[in-house]
């Protein structure tokens, strides 16, 4: 016979609800744009080049390392670059999943094996019009990490054996869980953290 201790472990974490409003702060990029987070939605104006905002409550909230997936929504409001694009955990690593980078188009995870999104085999094109929103989900598993945008998968790479990390500079202030735009405005909204 099972005996439950306790509540059942936590499945799923609204991060732009009021629970976690305190934990979200300006990354601190050099001459990055303003942040506003209002009524459940994060605005990033555009920096010179790059704007940031970094969700420290990652590790004292509990939130899992690998068996989860990231879900949100991100537009491009002005601009032609990256937007909405997130750093997240993968067990004792950090990667970004860049959204609509190189010139609006590029989509890949940044870095493996110290290769960036336009390097790895994990780039790809896709077309993202602006003032739309574009739906993101990502999924972190023991050995491999897959993402949809609008429900296309674009990523489907196998981390076993590979080095995962961050392409050195200013996103590393998005550690440990954060989104960042170049160059562009760009609203998020929808950010839900789910146990796999």
């Amino acid at each position: 016979m099972l005996t439950h201790c306790g509540p059942a472990p936590r499945s799923e974490w609204k991060l732009l609800s009021e629970e976690f409003a305190p934990a979200w702060k300006a990354s601190g990029m050099a001459e990055e744009g303003k942040v506003l987070i209002h009524d459940g939605e994060i605005t990033l104006r555009p920096g010179q080049p790059m704007t940031g905002v970094r969700f420290d409550a990652w590790m004292s909230a509990n939130l899992p390392l690998t068996r989860y997936a990231i879900e949100y929504e991100a537009m491009r409001v002005e601009g032609n670059d990256f937007f909405g694009t997130v750093t997240f955990p993968v067990n004792d690593s950090h990667v970004s999943l860049v959204v609509g980078g190189w010139g609006g188009t590029l989509v890949g995870i940044s870095s493996i094996d110290e290769m960036d999104a336009s390097e790895n085999g994990t780039h790809g094109n896709g077309y993202f019009e602006n003032n739309r929103w574009h739906k993101v989900r990502i999924e972190v598993r023991d050995d491999e990490l897959r993402a949809w945008i609008n429900d296309k998968l674009f990523v489907n790479t196998s981390t076993k054996g590979h080095r995962l990390g961050l392409r050195t500079g200013d996103i590393e202030k998005c550690v440990p869980f954060g989104f960042a735009s170049y160059a562009t405005q760009s609203r998020i909204r929808g950010v839900l953290i789910r146990r796999l």
